[in-house]
C-alpha cells in the first residue's frame, strides 16, 4: 500500500471522470459499476477544478466535489456558498488524511473566490466539526394516519383556489419561479439549478426512474403557490381493504394556504390510508393543519444543512436581526481562515460587523458560530453545554435576543 505522501490529491480531468464516479459508488457502498446512462447524465456536473480525487497509482481512492450555491440568510439575502458533495474515501484508504487534504484545498479555493460560506449535508455527524462546520438546520419527517386525522373526506376547502395534476414539463416551467419566491422567505434554503429540475422530473436519469404524481396549488388569481411530488404504493389487506401509503418526494409552498391545501388534498385521496411527509422543517405547520394533530407522528428527526463560515464579517452583515444591540465575539478557528475578535452592531434596520480590540462578550469556535448563524440554536444552551464561553455574565441570553429567529430555518434539499 502506498504511503500517504505518495497518494496524489488533485483536480480530476474529464477523462478521469468515469474512474472518479466509480470511486464515488464504492465510497457510498453502491454497486461499483457506473452505467452509461448515469455517466452520460452526470457529465453535466463536471466542472474543471471543482472535482478532486486522490489517486493511488491509476486508481481513484477518494473523491470530493464542490459547486456554486446560494444560501438564504435570515431576512432573505442570498449568500454565495461553496457546496460540498460526493465526499468519499474508499475503505482500503481510510485514516490516511485524504479527506483533510481535499477539504483544505477546497476551502482555501472557496475563500479565494470570495465565497462567504461552505455547506454540506453530513452523512456522519462526527466528521465535519473538525473542519469548522456546524449543523445549522435540522429536518423532520411525519407519518400521518389518515383515518385519525379528522379531515373532511370530501377534500379540502380551497377558498377559490384549485389543485391541478400537471406533467413533468409543466413542473420544469412553473417550479423555478415558485422556488425562488419560497426560498427568499426561508432562511437555510438553497438555490436549485436547471439540472435539479431535470433530475426531479425524469428528464435526466441517474438511476431507475418511477414517475411520481405532480400536483400544484393555484390561488384564486391563478398564481402557483405550491408544488408537491408524491408516489403511492399498492398495498391491500387480505380482506381487500386498502392499506396504501402516499410518500412525498418534495413539497414547496410560498403561502400557508398552499401548504394546507396540498396536505389536505393528499390526505383525501381514495385508498390512501397513510401519508409520509418527506423531509420537512422541524417546526413545520403540518401537524397543526390537521383537526387531530396527534395523527401525525414524527418518524425521523436529524441534523441537515451544515455550514462553515469563511468570512465572519460578510456572514453576520448579510442577515437581519429581530432585536437591537451589540455583541463582541472572539471567534476561534484552528485553520487560521476566520479567527479574530469582531464587534457586531445590529438592529432590524441592518448590521455592521468589524474587527475590534474591545473585550469579548463570548468566545466560541467557528463551528458554533455556524450553528448560530441561521438563528436556530440557543447561545445559552451552548454555554450550558460548554461549547460557548461567556466572558461577560449574562452575555448568552443577550446574544439569544439578538441572534435567534421567530421561525426555525430549513433546507428542503439534499445535495
Amino acid at each position: 500500500m502506498s504511503a500517504p505522501a505518495d497518494i496524489d490529491v488533485r483536480p480530476i480531468t474529464e477523462a478521469e471522470y468515469p474512474e472518479w464516479l466509480r470511486a464515488v459508488h464504492a465510497g457510498f457502498l453502491r454497486e461499483p459499476v457506473v452505467s452509461e446512462t448515469e455517466l452520460e447524465a452526470r457529465r453535466a456536473q463536471f466542472e474543471p477544478g471543482r472535482l478532486l480525487g486522490a489517486f493511488d497509482g491509476d486508481r481513484c481512492v477518494a473523491t470530493f466535489r464542490s459547486f456554486a450555491q446560494e444560501v438564504t440568510a435570515v431576512g432573505g439575502e442570498f449568500v454565495a456558498a461553496d457546496a460540498i458533495s460526493a465526499v468519499t474515501v474508499t475503505a482500503t484508504h481510510r485514516r490516511r488524511g485524504l479527506l483533510t487534504r481535499m477539504m483544505s484545498q477546497d476551502l482555501a479555493a472557496a475563500k479565494e473566490r470570495g465565497d462567504v460560506l461552505a455547506t454540506l449535508i453530513a452523512a456522519e455527524y462526527r466528521i465535519y466539526g473538525r473542519y469548522g462546520f456546524g449543523p445549522a438546520t435540522s429536518a423532520a419527517e411525519w407519518t400521518i394516519d389518515v383515518t385519525r386525522a379528522g379531515l373532511d373526506p370530501r377534500g379540502p376547502d380551497l377558498d377559490g383556489g384549485r389543485i391541478e395534476l400537471v406533467e413533468p414539463g409543466d413542473v420544469r416551467k412553473l417550479g423555478p419561479e415558485l422556488h425562488d419566491r419560497m426560498r427568499r422567505a426561508m432562511p437555510g434554503a438553497i438555490s436549485r439549478d436547471d439540472w435539479f429540475w431535470q433530475l426531479k422530473t425524469g428528464a435526466v436519469r441517474t438511476a431507475p426512474w418511477t414517475e411520481p404524481f405532480f400536483a400544484v396549488y393555484r390561488a384564486a388569481d391563478g398564481t402557483v403557490e405550491g408544488l408537491m411530488a408524491y408516489e403511492v404504493d399498492d398495498k391491500w389487506a387480505d380482506t381487500m381493504q386498502p392499506l396504501n401509503t402516499a410518500s412525498v418526494r418534495q413539497m414547496i409552498a410560498s403561502t400557508p394556504a398552499a401548504e394546507r391545501a396540498l396536505w389536505h388534498y393528499l390526505c383525501s385521496i381514495d385508498w390512501v390510508m397513510q401519508v409520509k411527509s418527506g423531509w420537512r422543517a422541524p417546526d413545520d405547520l403540518l401537524p397543526d393543519l390537521l383537526p387531530n394533530p396527534p395523527a401525525a407522528g414524527i418518524t425521523m428527526q436529524s441534523d441537515w444543512l451544515w455550514v462553515r463560515i469563511l468570512d465572519v464579517v460578510r456572514a453576520l452583515e448579510a442577515r437581519t436581526y429581530e432585536g437591537e444591540g451589540a455583541l463582541v465575539l472572539e471567534v476561534v478557528d484552528a485553520s487560521g481562515m476566520t479567527g479574530g475578535r469582531y464587534r457586531l452592531e445590529a438592529s432590524p434596520a441592518g448590521a455592521t460587523c468589524t474587527a475590534t480590540t474591545r473585550s469579548a462578550d463570548l468566545t466560541l469556535d467557528v463551528r458554533e458560530l455556524a450553528t448560530l448563524w441561521l438563528g436556530d440554536e440557543s447561545v445559552a444552551r451552548l454555554v450550558a453545554l460548554g461549547r460557548v464561553r461567556e466572558e461577560q455574565a449574562g452575555a448568552g441570553r443577550g446574544a439569544d435576543a439578538l441572534l435567534r429567529t421567530s421561525r426555525r430555518p430549513w433546507c428542503p434539499d439534499m445535495f
